[in-house]
């Protein structure tokens, strides 16, 4: 498929799919980077909770109504796709799709309509249906877009009984104290709604000794508003400054909006929980939350799902893959009676019975999954920069007025003289300035596939000094490459169907590749008949049979064998594969000065082997760790001052803990979802790369911010301090001051979005 021009074949397999089924005007709207579509797509999934869903909600007498999480929605062409996959559904009424909240609300005809089949249908074009988790709060950015709507209009209010003013209107016209009592209204009302967000934030910062951007803001709106309030009752119009204010907190409120949105926006990619542990099924065939887990509990663990604690085999034998959580890719057979730990998937075709061994308290996986704390993030330069600005601002207001009062004597001249200076002081390099740039590197990392979910990881990146990996699925692919495809391409149409039949609904490595790549070719039925698995062997069909060779062949060697009656039909061979830009993106890293190493709970052998490949030191490459000793190795050296690690599965949770910042390569999971700070998308690693050289363009833009922003501070705040400032001039500082720090935003960023 990567011939074809896709990344991989679950792209492939959508685009065909969606042609096939006429909605190819998906690609007319979509955005224009996308998720790429991942092994998820070819995966059956466990849809019994959203059955017994349908079951409850269809016991009433209402129209049935079920409201589902959705992860994967990313633009107006996945709510349209999605839409249009509902009404080709029997007994579809309507559906409201949310993408601010990731939600998806069904309604259906009763006894007509499959809930859980249109989960699957959705879940091939590449978006997870998921239990709805508690009531989601409103989006910050919701509320800020309110607030902006608000104060704008207040905003222009203000403007508009100000200009009278400005052209020579005398406080003796018989409107100008109508026009004056409107104008200090809405200028207040523009302080209730908008100006207190910040204030608000800033009084709460100061109460937790913290400096905030919210800080300088703050001063100047309450310094701007407190003397046009006191010049509107005093009727001295040099004071007032309600058109400033207004506007002022308008591109404030901008500002911030931009920056909450972006990462909004990019965290509704991700569900927070795994549905695969959502309930325990226990072999009684009831189920119960994990959390009420407990040793000596009978229970069954469905192909594909993930067992939660450590428990004994009851069956005979059963195969599981540990890759999440020791990072071994060959998948282990375990026989009766063997403890089988948490974590561990079934990739066998059969329901497996097992004894709990432990409560979910004490299970490894309630620790992989237990959110990290970590301290709240500094930004160094911010806090200098409020903490300079708060001071040397409130100083130079102070040393006007003492100055004004011993040279004049006049108390409302030096009131006017330390409003102006609070007043044309305009914070909006930080306040406007700063968080544009962070949200115009946002937008520019998301059209690189890369996809910021925490705005505190801007300055913790800055600190980072060394990138750990860890190796299986994230410097390897997930799954094993198919190193002679053309043995696919050869088989004729009954044993494509028989091939199908005996990979899909395994979660076996090896028949997941194989399934992936059928699939991705064209269409197929399978093969009806029941499929007998082997553990540790094979599946069979009736005459046919896939499996290590000579199990059902006389031939020996390498592959996995298609055969029928006996005879080699196929020899597939497989290989697992270093992710394609590794080596080139690792040699990137290190010239960054970054030391690069890797954390696996792969064999030594196999880490090595791999550290080798991609060019790494052998002492920086560690194997055979387990989740905690990930954790261990990155307290001893450093990793939570200076290292950002990158891990794809639940053995890396712990690891997170411990480092600077994380990010994933993957979205489907639900595991690292929650604690990653970015996620990136594609088969290869050159996500982080881009990460990186964004963030230093984006620095080095706000670097030249920081510079005009005192040149330009240098010269108001002397204009004012000197008494030349009046509201006029005011009027005309402020917004020329905010185009030319959003021009060099601009001019600064430009250079990343040319990709």
């Amino acid at each position: 498929m990567r011939e074809a021009g896709f990344c991989c074949a679950g792209c492939g397999y959508v685009f065909r799919l969606i042609n096939e089924q006429g909605f190819d005007g998906y690609y007319r709207i979509k955005d224009d980077v996308t998720t790429p579509v991942d092994a998820s797509v070819f995966d059956p999934g466990d849809y019994e909770w959203i059955e017994a869903a349908q079951r409850a909600v269809e016991t009433a007498p209402t129209i049935p109504e079920l409201t589902v999480a959705l992860q994967g929605i990313s633009c107006a062409g996945c709510v349209w796709l999605i839409e249009r996959l509902f009404q080709k559904e029997p007994g579809a009424r309507d559906v409201i799709v949310n993408a601010h909240y990731g939600t998806m609300r069904l309604r259906w005809v009763h006894g007509e309509f499959s809930a859980a089949a249109f989960a699957r249908k959705v879940r091939g074009f590449g978006y997870v249906v998921s239990p709805a988790g508690e009531a989601t709060a409103e989006p910050e950015s919701r509320g800020l877009v309110r607030r902006i709507g608000l104060c704008a209009a207040f905003a222009l209010n203000v403007m508009l009984f100000s200009l009278p003013v400005y052209f020579g209107m005398e406080r003796t016209f018989e409107w100008a104290g109508l026009f004056g009592t409107l104008n200090a209204a809405f200028g207040t009302l523009s302080v209730m709604v908008g100006g207190t967000y910040f204030l608000g934030r800033a009084a709460r910062a100061l109460h937790a000794r913290e400096l905030q951007i919210d800080l300088p803001i703050a001063i100047g709106i309450v310094g701007g508003y407190a003397g046009s309030l006191y010049g509107w009752l005093a009727g001295e119009d040099r004071f007032v400054y309600f058109d400033f204010v207004s506007a002022f907190i308008v591109l404030m409120l901008i500002g911030r909006w931009a920056q909450v949105a972006a990462i909004e926006r990019n965290r509704r990619r991700l569900l927070g929980r795994a549905a695969t542990i959502a309930r325990v099924n226990l072999a009684d065939g009831s189920e119960i939350a994990p959390e009420k887990v407990r040793a000596g509990l009978a229970l069954a663990l469905a192909p594909g799902h993930t067992l939660a604690v450590e428990s004994r085999l009851e069956a005979a034998e059963g195969s599981f893959s540990l890759a999440s959580i020791n990072g071994e890719a060959e998948p282990r057979v375990f026989r009766a009676g063997a403890r089988v730990p948490a974590g561990a998937v079934n990739i066998g075709r059969g329901v497996l019975r097992l004894v709990a061994a432990q409560p979910w308290s004490e299970s490894l996986l309630a620790q992989l999954l237990a959110p990290g704390e970590r301290a709240p993030a500094r930004h160094p330069l911010i806090e200098r920069v409020v903490r300079g600005y708060a001071i040397g601002i409130l100083l130079i207001a102070t040393a006007a007025g003492v100055g004004w009062w011993r040279a004049s004597g006049d108390a409302v001249r030096t009131w006017a003289v330390v409003t102006a200076v609070l007043v044309v002081s305009c914070p909006c390099a930080i306040a406007l300035a700063f968080p544009l740039a962070d949200e115009m590197a946002t937008v520019a990392l998301r059209r690189r596939g890369v996809f910021v979910r925490e705005s505190d990881l801007w300055p913790r990146l800055a600190r980072v000094r060394q990138v750990v990996f860890d190796k299986t699925g994230t410097l390897t692919l997930e799954t094993p490459v198919l190193k002679n495809p053309g043995e696919l391409h050869k088989l004729d149409a009954t044993a494509r169907a028989a091939l199908l039949a005996l990979v899909q609904g395994n979660a076996h490595p090896v028949s997941q590749c194989l399934l992936q790549s059928l699939l991705a070719a064209g269409p197929v039925e399978a093969l009806a008949g029941e499929v007998i698995e082997e553990i540790g062997q094979g599946v069979s069909l009736g005459p046919w049979s896939l499996g290590r060779s000579g199990w059902r062949d006389q031939e020996k060697g390498e592959g996995t064998m298609l055969t029928r009656g006996g005879a080699v039909v196929a020899r597939f061979i497989f290989s697992d594969a270093v992710r394609p830009d590794a080596r080139a993106e690792v040699d990137a890293l290190r010239a960054r000065g970054l030391e690069v190493g890797i954390l696996s709970g792969d064999n030594q052998t196999k880490t090595s082997a791999l550290a080798a490949e991609v060019g790494l030191d052998g002492r920086r490459a560690v194997g055979e760790l387990t989740p905690q000793g990930k954790g261990a190795w990155l307290d001893a050296n450093d990793g939570p001052r200076n290292a950002l690690m990158l891990g794809d599965g639940a053995n890396d949770s712990l690891a997170f803990d411990h480092a600077l910042c994380r990010g994933t390569p993957l979205v489907h999971r639900g595991v690292l979802g929650g604690k990653a700070d970015f996620h990136y998308l594609g088969r290869g690693i050159g996500g982080l790369r881009a990460l990186l050289e964004v963030d230093a363009r984006r620095r080095g833009t706000q670097r030249v911010i920081l510079v005009f922003s005192v040149a330009y501070n240098l010269v108001a705040v002397g204009l004012a301090v000197a008494g030349h400032v009046n509201p006029l001039v005011a009027a005309v500082l402020m917004p020329v001051n905010s185009l030319a720090t959003l021009l060099i935003v601009s001019v600064g960023m430009r250079p990343v979005f040319r990709v």
